[in-house]
């Protein structure tokens, strides 16, 4: 089951435009990050973190449905997703969280969570004159079976996507007031 997640993973990561950059890779982990600047205000934008199911990409969730997630934006908050049958999961864990400037989780996403791996993904929002300058980073270091180098470039194109629709979900925000 493992193996055929990885598999349909590596042949849908090609499907997108890589909008992150891997910043580094080791046979132990990897380093992934995106930053766009975005209508929205830094209020705004935290907050639309915090409404997964408005931006993530259903193809990447459990239930194929993004309207089962969701993200309690507080220090041990979950990034949860609701299945068929009572049935849940835990993505990722917040552990830092300062409304309009930065959110930290902690967790391995999809096919990650079955490694021995620790994963820290932050967002950091800047006001800038355009709106907010929004970067996220993910960062997983420990045992990865196929080996940080192989795993970066798919993380990257997969979590690029997810910020790509971040984006343009908070670019249709109204301008921030100055």
């Amino acid at each position: 089951m493992r193996a055929a997640r990885l598999a349909a993973l590596v042949a849908l990561a090609g499907a997108w435009p890589a909008a992150a950059a891997v910043k580094g890779a080791a046979a132990n982990g990897f380093e992934v990050e995106s930053k766009a600047v975005v209508a929205a205000s830094p209020a705004a934008a935290y907050a639309l973190l915090g409404r997964p199911a408005d931006w993530w990409d259903p193809e990447h969730t459990y239930s194929q449905d993004a309207r089962n997630l969701s993200l309690a934006l507080r220090a041990g908050g979950c990034f949860c997703e609701r299945l068929a049958g009572g049935g849940s999961v835990e993505h990722m864990r917040v552990v830092y969280a300062q409304p309009g400037a930065a959110l930290r989780l902690q967790g391995g996403l999809g096919p990650l969570q079955g490694e021995g791996v620790a994963g820290s993904l932050t967002f950091t929002l800047k006001r800038v004159p355009q709106g907010t300058e929004v970067t996220m980073n993910y960062i997983v270091g420990g045992y990865l079976r196929a080996g940080g180098e192989r795993l970066a470039p798919i993380v990257d194109q997969v979590l690029g996507s997810q910020f790509e629709r971040f984006r343009r979900v908070a670019d249709r925000a109204p301008p921030p007031a100055h």
